[in-house]
């Protein structure tokens, strides 16, 4: 059996997805989203890839676990209980499965993800 190969983000040669949060859950801006996802596991439950957005904000229900690391512009996270996270390059967090709340990007950002369903 060989050795999977390494799956390096700066090579990678994924499709840009472009979207926008569902019209019911926006609350400010035009928050385009573009998402190239550079790796899926053969289960399809885990997922990684970079992640951008302009600015604006929408409610969130996550239903999967993310870690993620800002590496351009500022965003805030709001939980449902009003607690507040402002985050900026570099910053990295993990957003467990059932948070819910409202992400608004502040600033033109870009993100590192990786997802676990």
């Amino acid at each position: 059996m060989s050795s999977p190969t390494l799956i390096l983000f700066n090579a990678a040669t994924a499709a840009a997805e472009h979207s926008l949060p569902p019209a019911a859950r926006l609350l400010a801006g035009h928050p385009l989203q573009t998402v190239r996802n550079v790796f899926s596991d053969p289960s399809g439950r885990f997922h990684a890839g970079t992640w951008t957005c302009e600015p604006g904000a929408w409610r969130i229900e996550y239903t999967e676990h993310e870690f993620c690391q800002l590496i351009e512009g500022r965003v805030r996270l709001t939980d449902d209980a009003g607690h507040s996270t402002e985050l900026g390059p570099g910053d990295a967090l993990v957003i467990p499965a059932g948070f819910r709340g409202v992400w608004e990007t502040l600033t033109a950002c870009r993100k590192v993800y990786a997802i676990f369903e």
